[in-house]
């Protein structure tokens, strides 16, 4: 009676393949696309743009560097600050997204 055996490996290997595919369209395909945003956004910086930091400090960009920027904060007041802490443009909703919630 070989009616009453398991089912193939294959069979019981596709509710786990189905689950990874859920997992992937709805989670990591919207975080790639996410620091896609991000890693354009920080890559496309200027001279001259008024940013805000991901902790408030809101400025003007007078240098860039690789990694880091020049912000000038008030009248010849300036800052070094990674280009990682760059949040957004002022006046514009935040392109990088609140860590904190």
């Amino acid at each position: 009676m070989s009616g009453t055996g398991q089912p193939g490996g294959l069979v019981s290997f596709l509710p786990f393949a189905i689950i990874l595919g859920i997992f992937y369209v709805m989670i990591l395909m919207p975080m790639q696309k996410r620091q896609k945003k991000v890693q354009e956004f920080q890559g496309a910086l200027k001279v001259g743009d008024k940013i805000i930091t991901t902790s408030g400090i809101y400025g003007q960009i007078t240098r860039v560097n690789d990694k880091s920027i020049q912000v000038q904060i008030a009248d010849k007041v300036r800052i070094e600050i990674a280009r990682a802490s760059i949040g957004g443009y002022q006046g514009q909703e935040p392109v990088v997204p609140d860590t904190n919630s």
